[in-house]
């Protein structure tokens, strides 16, 4: 579990990542044309192998191309001498050390023999320490990884040319049959070709310094200050008897107002000392040509071009917080090897390793990225109860859970859920919630999810055994799908409404089904208009395509088309304002009328209301377009009209898009002021989904890959929240309640898969509570049944007698 919760090795800048270059350029401009791939010779004949970079990737790399074919002429360029290195410690997960293992043993041994190891996680804040223990952490240092790796390469025959430039990668991919790029963050190979690899840096918002102390931390430790420019943390480990790594980092305009932006190397490690003098013991730090830098994420559109393959940080980079970037050039190295031993070709060979390789480095870089994020808004957290504090971080990149913690130390996880108030065994997801005059039995919701299965806005059959089923089935909330204020506010002809009588009577059908066969089980209706978004075909028959007849005029804030060849919308004048805050108002009579316990106004995913919102749709001139406070009127306007005529003690809440994943769009901080006015109006709560406003958006998908904003909404402004999107277990939302991320989490997709999820979690939990009571003609089957034989005879160890003749 090493690389999963740790901080890793310093990643220095090596080989030719400054990007100056000593060897002759040829003619063509660099990464004017491909070079040409160069199949292996006839059989028997060596394949001349070039890696351009002397970091443990590529000397990995070049170790085990040399040690699975001894004939391969393997030559390594590293820039600096073989003793240069400038970070201290590195961490290798057990993942990565079984793949050595099984790789290589002859490095499996020598690292083993380095490695110190230790089980906890200390955290301290404000003076107190909370130990969680299970973890399991192997590390050592950096110069002795290299050394080992460079006594690997020369027994095996390496040609390890230190303290050499490479030549240009255009001049090596001529003259080899494969060039291995694993120079690093700032690859000069990627920078000859980055009109083939087209890579993408982001920088982050805070800086860090690497550093080492003379003492072994006994823990993997995290440290909180508090100063009076604002919250700095340290991450240290050991790595030697004698040896930690120390990563001091803060936000960068903490990083300014303490003045470390005018301070020089020396004067920076002292002050570093001096704010963790308790953690250090009074002990100084050491540097290493130290300086701070900005995290710079790395993502490369393509990893290999003709016979040259990225490795490593060249190919992408992985925030320290979650594990080492050792690990992924490491293991990179070993599909790389693997696959070339799989292909003959090696475009085939390397096309493998990028399909191999991608799905896991994005996943990496996934939860890099949600670390990272959690420690650029650590002062979010400060007043977070102090074991909460501990939990929050620890599962803070997803990939450590609450189930995962309580496998490893289910004392720590017991503290946590009595200081957060949770019954004894009771998971965090069936605690109840209370929203206004309601309160909700546990802390999961069924999402809204258009049906498309409606004639002329009328709920029907479908719509109650939909809805009743997954009602049920456990949810304290069941949502409706949008419904619509008008006809011309519908998405597609197949939605549902409340601008009629009747259609409000075919509802009270659903809601009176809820409360009476599934007690306690609340529902919640959905407001929305569709805008430029409406007069489209079923999901099923061309998502946002336009009706090929029968369509409706559209209205938006703005007259831009959802799509470039889509319909225009008219943009609405004042009166037709006016008309529609009336809409709004009359459907949520209906609504409070057709029984249901709250109200949700749709203000995201593009239609009418999140098109006031966004400045990449509303481009009005007028008093409702402009700056946010502007772009907020109408939609303020029409949540004031609802909440005037919503029961008093009915909740409603708001869904917004809190980024529309598109340059100029809606920003997270944007999000943070929209989700501050609906609360100032009375909005109960925040339901915080994203996206969906722009055809061009480009999402960066992933395991609840929106809960950071709904996690920031409700530690800036102090509001509840749902969060939603891609949380599809049950361990999910036990991580994000305990960790105070989110009040409720509302899932869709698994309540299609499986309309009892939430009773089918209390099962596998082993909770029988009042959180998720079991219908009455259903608790026959509140256990799962068995299956296969269970009339076999039982094993038992064989004694002496059935054992044979005694010796």
């Amino acid at each position: 579990m090493a690389g999963t919760v740790g901080v890793a090795a310093g990643e220095r800048v090596s080989s030719a990542q400054a990007g100056a270059h000593t060897g002759e350029r040829p003619g063509r401009g660099p990464g004017t044309a491909a070079p040409r791939p160069r199949p292996p010779g006839p059989a028997g004949a060596p394949l001349r192998v070039a890696v351009v970079g002397g970091g443990p990737g590529g000397l990995y790399a070049a170790a085990l191309l040399k040690r699975d074919d001894p004939a391969r002429e393997i030559t390594l360029w590293e820039r600096n001498a073989p003793d240069d290195t400038f970070g201290f410690g590195v961490v290798l997960s057990d993942e990565t050390l079984g793949g050595i293992e099984h790789a290589d043993p002859e490095v499996y041994a020598a690292l083993q023999r380095d490695f110190v190891r230790w089980d906890d996680i200390g955290i301290v804040r404000r003076g107190t320490r909370h130990t969680s223990t299970g973890h399991g952490f192997a590390a050592l240092g950096r110069r002795r990884l290299l050394e080992i790796l460079h006594e690997r390469c020369r027994r095996l025959g390496v040609d390890l040319r230190l303290r050499t430039e490479a030549p240009h990668p255009a001049r090596l991919a001529e003259g080899y049959d494969l060039v291995v790029a694993a120079d690093g963050v700032h690859s000069a190979v990627r920078e000859a070709y980055a009109g083939i690899f087209r890579p993408r840096v982001s920088g982050h918002r805070c800086r860090y310094i690497w550093l080492a102390a003379d003492f072994a931390f006994d823990a993997f430790r995290f440290e909180i200050a508090e100063t009076p420019y604002g919250v700095v943390q340290l991450h240290g480990y050991p790595y030697a008897a004698d040896a930690s790594t120390v990563i001091v980092e803060m936000r960068e305009e903490v990083w300014r107002a303490a003045g470390f932006d005018g301070s020089d190397e020396r004067e920076s490690v002292e002050r570093c000392a001096e704010i963790f003098s308790d953690a250090l013991g009074g002990r100084p730090l050491r540097s290493n040509n130290s300086a701070w830098t900005v995290f710079r994420t790395v993502v490369n559109e393509h990893w290999s071009h003709g016979n040259v393959v990225l490795l490593g940080d060249a190919a992408h980079t992985a925030h320290f917080s979650i594990g080492s970037g050792t690990k992924l050039a490491v293991e990179d190295a070993l599909a790389l090897t693997a696959c070339l031993g799989e292909h003959h070709d090696v475009g085939e060979a390397l096309s493998a390793y990028e399909e191999e390789r991608r799905p896991v480095v994005a996943s990496t870089q996934r939860a890099a990225r949600a670390s990272l994020e959690w420690f650029e808004n650590l002062a979010l957290y400060r007043d977070q109860p102090p074991r909460r504090f501990a939990f929050n971080l620890l599962t803070r990149s997803r990939r450590v859970t609450h189930d995962n913690l309580r496998l490893r130390d289910p004392r720590f996880t017991d503290a946590v859920e009595r200081e957060a108030g949770c019954p004894p065994g009771t998971p965090p997801m069936f605690t109840p919630f209370r929203l206004r005059g309601l309160t909700l039995r546990n802390r999961v919701v069924v999402s809204p999810m258009d049906m498309y299965s409606a004639t002329d806005g009328l709920p029907d059959d479908f719509h109650l055994v939909h809805l009743g089923a997954r009602a049920l089935g456990g949810a304290a909330l069941v949502m409706t799908e949008m419904v619509c204020v008008s006809a011309h506010g519908r998405i597609t002809p197949g939605c549902t409404g409340l601008w009629t009588a009747r259609q409000g009577d075919a509802w009270r059908r659903v809601t009176d089904f809820v409360h009476d066969r599934a007690p306690g089980t609340a529902i919640g209706v959905q407001l929305g208009h569709s805008g430029r978004k409406g007069s489209t075909r079923l999901m099923w028959e061309g998502m946002d395509e336009p009706l090929p007849d029968g369509n409706w005029p559209l209205v938006a804030a703005s007259s831009l088309p959802y799509k470039p060849d889509g319909p225009v919308p008219r943009a609405l004048t004042r009166a037709q304002l006016t008309d529609l805050r009336h809409e709004f108002a009359d459907a949520a009579r209906r609504a409070a009328r057709a029984g249901f316990d709250l109200l949700e106004l749709h203000c995201a995913h593009g239609y009418l209301l999140s098109g006031f919102l966004s400045p990449l749709t509303n481009h009005r001139t007028d008093a409702y377009g402009g700056p946010l406070t502007r772009r907020l009127r109408f939609p303020l306007e029409v949540f004031d009209a609802v909440r005037a005529v919503w029961p008093a003690e009915r909740p409603m809440t708001v869904r917004i898009s809190a980024t529309d994943w598109a340059p100029g769009g809606t920003s997270a901080d944007d999000a943070v002021e929209i989700a501050r006015a609906f609360a100032a109006h009375g909005a109960d709560a925040i339901d915080v989904s994203t996206g969906q406003v722009v055809a061009e958006e480009r999402p960066a998908h992933g395991r609840s890959y929106q809960t950071p904003f709904a996690d920031r909404i409700r530690h800036e402004v102090r509001v509840p929240v749902i969060a939603v999107g891609a949380i599809s277990s049950w361990d999910d939302v036990n991580s994000l309640i305990l960790a105070g991320r989110t009040d409720l989490c509302a899932l869709a997709r698994p309540h299609l898969y499986d309309p009892n999820w939430t009773l089918h979690a209390a099962a596998e939990q082993g909770y029988t509570g009042p959180g998720a009571p079991w219908p009455a003609p259903y608790r026959a089957g509140s256990r799962p049944p068995r299956t296969g034989r269970t009339d076999a005879p039982r094993t038992r160890r064989a004694g002496r007698a059935a054992a044979g003749p005694a010796g």
